[in-house]
């Protein structure tokens, strides 16, 4: 049960950015995904440590502002270990776009780390690595 618990709020964290065929994206889910205090990191030569509303703000215009259209990013493949009320995640992933009216695609890999909380499992902390 709670390896499928993970997957759904795991879906929902890739499913917030989503943007393709005209629709919204839903980033400020990313509030209700993450428990507060929760961390976000993005490694590589841009090293960046986010609270969860630095990560949202850029991320919510961006996709909102017309400049990044059908956007969409997806998990390819993932290893998840469950300890009590504890779980890591660790995955790679596949994106693609339109930035600035150029079509782009990409992947990286991301680490997830969960909590049980009373109100199910949520995000404690995740970082991230564009491979390209």
């Amino acid at each position: 049960m709670a390896k499928s618990e993970i997957d759904t709020v795991t879906a929902e964290f890739f499913g917030a950015f989503d943007n393709r065929g005209g629709r919204t994206a839903d980033v400020d889910r990313i509030r209700r995904l993450v428990v507060p205090g929760g961390v976000i990191v993005k490694t590589g030569p841009e090293f960046t440590v986010y609270t969860v509303d630095e990560f949202i703000e850029p991320r919510s215009r961006l996709l909102a502002d017309g400049r990044l259209l059908e956007f969409a990013e997806w998990e390819t493949s993932e290893r998840t270990e469950i300890a009590g009320d504890i779980a890591s995640r660790f995955g790679a992933y596949r994106k693609s776009g339109i930035l600035d009216g150029e079509p782009f695609e990409g992947g990286g890999t991301k680490t997830i780390q969960f909590v049980r909380t009373p109100e199910g499992w949520r995000i404690s902390a995740f970082a991230w690595h564009d491979h390209s």
